[in-house]
């Protein structure tokens, strides 16, 4: 969670500058960001999040998986896809959802009930940006089924994911419909921003996978959390340790 905030003045923001805060970051267990002192969270209209490992803390494919057996199967594919090594996000997901085929819809249930546990710092942070009048989407290459549960429960504004067919209360290994791949994902935010009166580079976006940097691209601001190393590099700014809350401690509230 985020908890103690220093900051120091009058930085010039330098790739020299940057490998050497990563460094001491690392050394010391905290988390370092280089951000315009003139920026207020309120200059921010829409913060887009995705689902798994960033919102909440498993990858809840991974754990329907585990309820027929094949979790080491199933997360083999979904790390390789997150570290970017599977660049066709399309494919990696239809073979993971064709593994499931035959399984009870009601594991679904129970990874939520049983498993499904939000990130540190999550319910915080979005009460503060709710509070200030910023809209929230949750983009997932996930299933809605969770999407879904979520949007309510944390007073989310737009979610969109990936639906999972159901037939006769099995899983038949499909998905129906567009699948939220990186592309979609940023259009999503472009279109969700475009709903609320506001451009991308009035949006913060925040993903751990490479399937995310697209949307992060756009952004006017992107916070890799506890991301892939392809992702951190991209990102405006990482958070290792910090909770999604440490989004709050970037700006003054002056």
């Amino acid at each position: 969670m985020a908890q103690g905030v220093a900051r120091v003045r009058d930085v010039t923001d330098t790739p020299a500058l940057r490998s050497a805060i990563d460094a001491l970051a690392q050394q010391y267990g905290v988390d370092v960001a280089i951000v315009d002192s003139q920026r207020r969270l309120t200059d921010f209209k829409l913060v887009a999040m995705d689902m798994d490992s960033t919102l909440i803390t498993i990858e809840c494919i991974d754990e329907i998986a585990d309820y027929c057996g094949l979790k080491a199967e199933v997360s083999a594919i979904t790390e390789a896809a997150m570290r970017g090594e599977i660049k066709d996000f399309n494919e990696s997901l239809t073979r993971r959802v064709a593994l499931l085929k035959g399984l009870d819809a009601s594991a679904l249930e129970k990874v939520y009930e049983e498993r499904l546990q939000l990130s540190p710092g999550a319910e915080s942070m979005l009460r503060d940006v709710q509070a200030l009048g910023i809209r929230t989407l949750l983009v997932s290459g996930g299933f809605t089924f969770f999407t879904d549960r979520l949007k309510p429960r944390l007073n989310l504004d737009v979610t969109r994911a990936n639906t999972l067919e159901i037939v006769d209360g099995k899983l038949t290994g499909r998905v129906l419909g567009e699948i939220v791949n990186a592309e979609v994902k940023a259009r999503t935010v472009a279109e969700v921003a475009a709903q609320f009166g506001a451009t991308p580079a009035q949006a913060i976006v925040m993903g751990d996978g490479s399937n995310d940097l697209q949307m992060m691209a756009i952004a006017g601001l992107s916070v890799a959390f506890r991301a892939k190393p392809v992702v951190r590099e991209k990102a405006s700014v990482a958070f290792n340790h910090a909770g999604l809350d440490g989004l709050l401690s970037l700006f003054r509230n002056d």
